[in-house]
Protein backbone atom coordinates (compact mmCIF):
# COMPACT_ATOMS: atom_id res chain seq x y z
CA UNK A 1 0.00 0.00 0.00
CA UNK A 2 1.26 3.39 -1.17
CA UNK A 3 0.42 5.89 0.95
CA UNK A 4 0.57 9.77 0.00
CA UNK A 5 0.48 11.56 3.68
CA UNK A 6 3.19 11.96 6.46
CA UNK A 7 2.80 13.48 10.03
CA UNK A 8 5.50 15.12 11.17
CA UNK A 9 5.88 15.08 15.03
CA UNK A 10 8.81 17.14 17.04
CA UNK A 11 9.52 15.55 20.19
CA UNK A 12 11.37 16.19 23.16
CA UNK A 13 10.79 14.53 26.35
CA UNK A 14 7.47 12.74 25.55
CA UNK A 15 7.35 9.34 26.83
CA UNK A 16 4.36 9.28 28.49
CA UNK A 17 2.89 10.43 24.79
CA UNK A 18 4.88 8.41 22.30
CA UNK A 19 2.81 5.67 21.73
CA UNK A 20 -0.46 6.25 22.27
CA UNK A 21 0.03 8.94 19.90
CA UNK A 22 1.32 6.67 17.42
CA UNK A 23 -1.39 3.78 17.88
CA UNK A 24 -3.91 6.43 17.52
CA UNK A 25 -2.74 7.87 14.29
CA UNK A 26 -1.88 4.61 12.72
CA UNK A 27 -5.78 3.48 13.82
CA UNK A 28 -7.55 6.33 11.63
CA UNK A 29 -10.29 5.47 8.71
CA UNK A 30 -7.16 6.81 6.41
CA UNK A 31 -3.95 5.96 6.05
CA UNK A 32 -1.07 7.97 7.64
CA UNK A 33 2.44 6.86 7.91
CA UNK A 34 4.37 9.04 10.85
CA UNK A 35 8.03 11.19 10.95
CA UNK A 36 9.03 11.74 14.77
CA UNK A 37 12.08 14.21 15.19
CA UNK A 38 13.21 13.63 18.19
CA UNK A 39 16.10 16.17 19.84
CA UNK A 40 18.13 13.73 21.93
CA UNK A 41 15.43 13.37 24.12
CA UNK A 42 16.97 12.41 27.84
CA UNK A 43 13.78 10.69 29.22
CA UNK A 44 14.17 7.86 26.64
CA UNK A 45 11.37 8.90 23.74
CA UNK A 46 13.73 8.07 21.18
CA UNK A 47 14.25 4.70 22.52
CA UNK A 48 10.68 3.74 22.45
CA UNK A 49 10.19 5.09 19.15
CA UNK A 50 12.68 2.74 17.85
CA UNK A 51 10.71 0.12 19.28
CA UNK A 52 7.85 1.12 17.68
CA UNK A 53 9.40 1.08 14.34
CA UNK A 54 10.16 -2.60 14.63
CA UNK A 55 6.22 -3.31 15.88
CA UNK A 56 5.12 -0.82 12.39
CA UNK A 57 7.77 -0.99 9.76
CA UNK A 58 7.38 1.26 7.26
CA UNK A 59 4.69 3.22 8.65
CA UNK A 60 7.09 4.77 11.69
CA UNK A 61 10.24 6.61 11.20
CA UNK A 62 12.62 8.64 13.58
CA UNK A 63 15.06 11.53 12.57
CA UNK A 64 17.52 11.71 15.84
CA UNK A 65 19.12 15.08 16.31
CA UNK A 66 22.05 16.14 18.37
CA UNK A 67 20.19 17.82 21.11
CA UNK A 68 17.32 20.54 21.60
CA UNK A 69 17.50 22.62 18.53
CA UNK A 70 13.95 24.26 18.44
CA UNK A 71 10.82 23.22 17.00
CA UNK A 72 11.08 25.24 13.69
CA UNK A 73 14.28 23.80 12.69
CA UNK A 74 12.36 20.20 13.82
CA UNK A 75 9.80 20.89 11.33
CA UNK A 76 12.20 21.98 8.71
CA UNK A 77 14.15 18.75 9.07
CA UNK A 78 10.82 16.65 8.34
CA UNK A 79 9.74 18.95 5.81
CA UNK A 80 12.82 18.41 3.81
CA UNK A 81 12.57 14.04 4.58
CA UNK A 82 8.99 14.19 3.42
CA UNK A 83 9.81 16.23 0.16
CA UNK A 84 13.08 13.32 -0.39
CA UNK A 85 10.69 10.84 0.08
CA UNK A 86 7.65 11.93 -2.32
CA UNK A 87 4.97 12.68 0.22
CA UNK A 88 1.91 14.56 -1.52
CA UNK A 89 0.71 15.46 1.85
CA UNK A 90 2.91 16.85 4.83
CA UNK A 91 1.16 17.47 8.56
CA UNK A 92 2.27 19.34 10.95
CA UNK A 93 1.07 18.14 14.86
CA UNK A 94 2.22 18.15 18.65
CA UNK A 95 2.68 14.74 20.42
CA UNK A 96 0.71 15.98 23.67
CA UNK A 97 -2.72 15.32 22.33
CA UNK A 98 -3.64 19.09 22.66
CA UNK A 99 -4.37 18.38 18.71
CA UNK A 100 -7.03 15.56 18.27
CA UNK A 101 -5.64 12.50 16.08
CA UNK A 102 -9.52 12.04 14.81
CA UNK A 103 -8.71 15.71 12.82
CA UNK A 104 -6.24 15.39 10.57
CA UNK A 105 -8.87 13.07 8.40
CA UNK A 106 -10.81 16.91 8.26
CA UNK A 107 -7.45 18.40 7.35
CA UNK A 108 -6.50 15.96 4.87
CA UNK A 109 -10.09 16.46 3.16
CA UNK A 110 -9.75 20.20 2.39
CA UNK A 111 -5.92 19.27 0.60
CA UNK A 112 -7.62 17.17 -1.08
CA UNK A 113 -10.88 19.46 -2.05
CA UNK A 114 -8.37 21.99 -3.21
CA UNK A 115 -6.50 23.98 -0.15
CA UNK A 116 -2.74 24.08 -0.22
CA UNK A 117 -2.69 24.77 3.35
CA UNK A 118 -5.38 23.81 5.66
CA UNK A 119 -4.89 24.87 9.20
CA UNK A 120 -6.64 23.50 12.58
CA UNK A 121 -7.79 26.84 13.44
CA UNK A 122 -8.74 27.58 17.28
CA UNK A 123 -10.09 31.12 16.23
CA UNK A 124 -12.14 30.34 13.47
CA UNK A 125 -15.85 29.93 13.78
CA UNK A 126 -16.59 26.59 15.02
CA UNK A 127 -12.76 26.70 16.47
CA UNK A 128 -13.04 26.06 20.74
CA UNK A 129 -9.96 26.18 23.42
CA UNK A 130 -10.46 23.75 26.51
CA UNK A 131 -8.47 23.50 29.85
CA UNK A 132 -6.35 26.72 29.22
CA UNK A 133 -6.15 29.23 31.41
CA UNK A 134 -8.00 32.86 30.48
CA UNK A 135 -4.52 34.74 30.44
CA UNK A 136 -3.22 32.56 28.09
CA UNK A 137 -6.03 32.68 25.75
CA UNK A 138 -6.56 35.82 25.57
CA UNK A 139 -2.54 36.17 24.74
CA UNK A 140 -2.61 33.97 22.44
CA UNK A 141 -6.22 35.07 20.60
CA UNK A 142 -5.08 39.07 20.93
CA UNK A 143 -1.15 37.64 19.35
CA UNK A 144 -3.27 36.62 16.64
CA UNK A 145 -4.88 39.84 16.17
CA UNK A 146 -1.58 41.84 16.19
CA UNK A 147 -0.08 39.30 13.52
CA UNK A 148 -2.83 40.20 11.21
CA UNK A 149 -2.50 43.87 11.35
CA UNK A 150 1.31 43.72 10.71
CA UNK A 151 1.30 41.22 7.76
CA UNK A 152 -1.88 41.83 6.59
CA UNK A 153 -3.28 38.16 5.94
CA UNK A 154 -6.62 37.30 6.52
CA UNK A 155 -5.96 34.10 8.81
CA UNK A 156 -7.27 33.89 12.37
CA UNK A 157 -5.12 31.34 13.98
CA UNK A 158 -1.75 32.51 12.64
CA UNK A 159 0.49 30.83 15.62
CA UNK A 160 -1.41 27.20 14.87
CA UNK A 161 0.41 24.30 14.59
CA UNK A 162 -1.83 21.89 13.26
CA UNK A 163 -1.57 21.77 9.59
CA UNK A 164 -1.76 19.84 6.36
CA UNK A 165 0.42 21.22 3.45
CA UNK A 166 0.54 20.24 -0.07
CA UNK A 167 4.35 19.43 -0.56
CA UNK A 168 4.62 21.88 -3.80
CA UNK A 169 4.03 24.54 -1.06
CA UNK A 170 6.69 23.87 0.86
CA UNK A 171 9.10 23.13 -2.37
CA UNK A 172 8.32 26.98 -3.08
CA UNK A 173 8.86 28.42 -0.23
CA UNK A 174 12.52 29.13 0.95
CA UNK A 175 12.81 26.90 4.12
CA UNK A 176 16.59 27.37 4.37
CA UNK A 177 15.57 31.17 4.97
CA UNK A 178 13.35 30.88 7.78
CA UNK A 179 15.29 31.79 11.12
CA UNK A 180 12.40 31.37 13.74
CA UNK A 181 12.08 28.53 16.17
CA UNK A 182 8.73 28.73 17.95
CA UNK A 183 5.34 30.94 17.75
CA UNK A 184 7.74 32.80 15.02
CA UNK A 185 8.08 29.88 12.42
CA UNK A 186 4.50 29.35 12.43
CA UNK A 187 3.55 32.80 11.60
CA UNK A 188 6.43 32.88 8.85
CA UNK A 189 5.03 29.69 7.20
CA UNK A 190 1.55 30.64 6.92
CA UNK A 191 2.66 34.27 5.83
CA UNK A 192 5.34 32.56 3.46
CA UNK A 193 2.37 30.68 1.63
CA UNK A 194 -0.11 33.39 1.22
CA UNK A 195 3.10 34.94 -0.69
CA UNK A 196 3.16 32.51 -2.58
CA UNK A 197 -0.08 32.38 -3.99
CA UNK A 198 -1.26 29.40 -2.38
CA UNK A 199 -4.64 28.96 -1.29
CA UNK A 200 -5.43 28.52 2.65
CA UNK A 201 -8.10 27.15 4.66
CA UNK A 202 -9.11 27.43 8.32
CA UNK A 203 -10.73 24.68 9.65
CA UNK A 204 -12.45 24.48 13.25
CA UNK A 205 -11.00 22.71 15.96
CA UNK A 206 -10.76 21.77 19.62
CA UNK A 207 -7.56 22.50 21.25
CA UNK A 208 -7.11 20.97 24.28
CA UNK A 209 -4.31 21.59 27.11
CA UNK A 210 -1.78 18.65 27.52
CA UNK A 211 -2.28 16.54 30.08
CA UNK A 212 0.82 14.60 30.09
CA UNK A 213 4.87 16.43 30.17
CA UNK A 214 5.38 19.57 30.47
CA UNK A 215 4.59 22.65 28.14
CA UNK A 216 7.28 24.11 26.12
CA UNK A 217 6.13 27.64 26.03
CA UNK A 218 8.63 30.37 27.18
CA UNK A 219 8.56 34.14 27.39
CA UNK A 220 11.75 33.79 24.38
CA UNK A 221 9.55 32.36 22.07
CA UNK A 222 7.09 34.77 22.50
CA UNK A 223 9.49 37.63 22.28
CA UNK A 224 10.28 35.97 19.14
CA UNK A 225 7.04 36.14 17.52
CA UNK A 226 6.40 39.15 18.40
CA UNK A 227 9.33 41.22 16.95
CA UNK A 228 9.73 38.65 14.33
CA UNK A 229 6.73 39.83 12.22
CA UNK A 230 8.55 42.82 11.41
CA UNK A 231 11.54 41.09 9.75
CA UNK A 232 9.02 38.83 8.13
CA UNK A 233 7.82 41.73 5.91
CA UNK A 234 11.30 41.92 4.76
CA UNK A 235 12.39 38.26 4.25
CA UNK A 236 12.96 36.36 0.49
CA UNK A 237 10.51 33.41 1.50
Amino acid sequence: MSINSIVIIPTYNEIENVEKMTRALLALQKPFNILFVDDNSPDGTADKIDVLMREFPNRVFLEKRIGKLGLGTAYIHGFKWAIEHNYTFIFEMDCDFSHDPNDLVRLLEACENGADLSIGSRYCKGGKVKNWPLDRILMSYFASIYVRLILCVGIKDTTAGFKCYRSSVLQAINLDNIPFKGYAFQICMKYATIKHGFKVKEIPITFIDRLHGESKMSTGIFKEAFFGVWKMKRMKL
